[in-house]
C-alpha cells in the first residue's frame, strides 16, 4: 500500500488544478457543462456505475514511438470531455478500460511490460484528477501469462486499480488453457474482477467471413467471441480450477445466456462432448460470471436476468461510442423490482469493484 501511496502522491500536484477546474462549482464549468443527471429510484437517489467504457493515454505514445506498433497507441484520449459525456448520462463512476489489446502481439517481453506499464499508469494519473468519478482497469500482457500475473498485482496493489481488462484469445489462443492459469490464479487471489472484450472473432470464423455490409465483425462476431470464451472457461475446467475467479463479459455476455440451455445439457446429451467442468454451466453463469445490460431491449434484458439473476447483470454503455444503452432500459423495467433495479445500475458494481458506496 506504501508504493501507491507515493505514486498517487507523486502525481496529487499535477491532478490538483485539472481536479479543480473540472469541478461542478468551478464557474467555467457551470457555463459550459451540461447538467448532471441524477438517476432516482422510488425518490432515492442511487449511484450508476458504467463498467464498459474505452480509453486510451498518451502516456503509451512515446514507448512506441519508432517501432511497428506506433500507430496503435492513439485513438480515445481521455480528456473532461468524457465528464460531460458521463453528466449527461447519468453515469456517477465509469470504468476505464483499454481495448484492442493490440500489445498481445509484441514479442518483445520488455517492451510489451513498458507499454503495459504506460498504460495502468495513464489511467491512474486520470482516475486521480478525478476520484470520485472514475476506476481503471489493469492491462495486462498477456501473451506472457507470468508477467501477466506481475502487471495485474502491481496495478491493484500499487496504483489502485480495481480489475482486469483481456480480449478473448492471445493468437488463436484459448485463454482456458493450462499455460495462462498464472494469470487466472492472481486474478482469484487478489479478488479482482476479469472483464473480457472481445476483437471480432477472429480466432473463430473464416478471414474474411464477417467483411463487407453490416459491420458483421462487431456485430456478430464481438458477441460470437464472448459465448465461445465463457464456453471454453465453462467446459474447459477454468472455474473449477478457480472457484474464487470473477469474470465480466461484454455484450450481455454475448449469445451465451439467449441460448443457454443448449450449453447446459449439452454434456448429458453428447456423447462426444469430453466435458470437464464439474457443475451445470448455468451455476457457473449464476456465480462467477457476470455481464453487462448492453441488449438495447426490454424483452431482451427480461431474458437476461431470467437466466442469470439480477445479482450477475451490471450496467455498461461501451462509451464512448454511441451505442443506445441507457439508464432507462433499466429505470422503466417495470417487472424489476427497485432493489433490483438498483443493484443492476450500481449495487452489484459496488460490491464487484470493491467501491465506496
Amino acid at each position: 500500500m506504501s508504493n501507491r501511496r507515493n505514486f498517487l502522491k507523486g502525481i496529487a500536484g499535477a491532478a490538483a488544478g485539472a481536479y479543480v477546474a473540472g469541478r461542478p462549482g468551478n464557474a467555467a464549468a457551470r457555463q459550459g457543462a451540461p447538467a448532471r443527471r441524477q438517476v432516482t429510484i422510488g425518490g432515492k437517489r442511487v449511484r450508476v456505475i458504467d463498467i464498459h467504457a474505452h480509453a486510451t493515454v498518451r502516456e503509451v505514445e512515446p514507448v512506441v514511438k519508432g517501432t511497428e506498433y506506433e500507430r496503435q497507441a492513439g485513438g480515445r484520449p481521455l480528456g473532461p470531455d468524457r465528464i460531460a459525456l458521463i453528466d449527461r448520462q447519468g453515469i456517477d463512476v465509469q470504468v476505464l478500460s483499454i481495448n484492442g489489446f493490440w500489445w498481445w502481439e509484441v514479442k518483445d517481453r520488455g517492451l510489451a511490460d513498458r507499454i503495459v506499464r504506460a498504460q495502468n499508469e495513464g489511467l491512474a494519473r486520470f482516475v486521480a484528477q478525478y476520484p470520485d468519478r472514475f476506476v481503471a482497469m489493469a492491462s495486462t500482457s498477456l501473451q506472457f501469462p507470468d508477467l501477466a500475473a506481475q502487471q495485474l498485482e502491481d496495478g491493484v496493489k500499487r496504483l489502485g486499480l480495481r480489475a482486469a481488462a483481456i480480449g478473448g484469445h492471445v493468437g488463436g489462443e484459448d485463454l482456458s488453457l493450462p499455460k495462462f492459469d498464472p494469470f487466472w490464479a492472481k486474478a482469484a487471489e487478489l479478488g479482482v474482477v476479469v472483464f473480457m472484450h472481445p476483437g471480432g472473432a477472429d480466432n473463430i470464423v473464416r478471414e474474411g467471413a464477417l467483411r463487407d455490409r453490416g459491420d458483421l465483425g462487431n456485430i456478430i462476431g464481438n458477441p460470437l467471441e464472448t459465448t465461445y470464451f465463457l464456453s471454453r472457461l465453462i467446459f474447459d475446467g477454468t472455474f473449477d480450477r478457480f472457484p474464487n475467479l470473477r469474470v465480466g463479459a461484454a455484450h450481455a455476455g454475448g449469445y451465451l445466456p439467449s441460448y443457454v440451455m443448449r450449453t447446459e445439457v449439452a454434456c448429458d446429451v453428447r456423447t462426444n462432448a469430453n466435458c470437464a467442468n464439474r457443475k451445470r454451466p448455468k451455476e457457473y453463469l449464476r456465480s462467477q460470471v457476470w455481464v453487462d445490460t448492453m441488449v438495447f431491449s426490454d424483452e431482451g434484458l427480461r431474458h437476461l436476468v431470467n437466466e442469470m439473476g439480477p445479482s450477475q447483470i451490471v450496467y455498461g454503455t461501451d462509451n464512448p461510442l454511441n451505442w443506445p444503452v441507457t439508464v432507462d432500459l433499466v429505470l422503466d423495467a417495470s417487472w424489476l423490482s427497485n432493489a433490483d433495479k438498483e443493484a443492476i445500475l450500481g449495487g452489484n458494481l459496488t460490491k464487484l469493484l470493491q467501491t465506496t458506496s
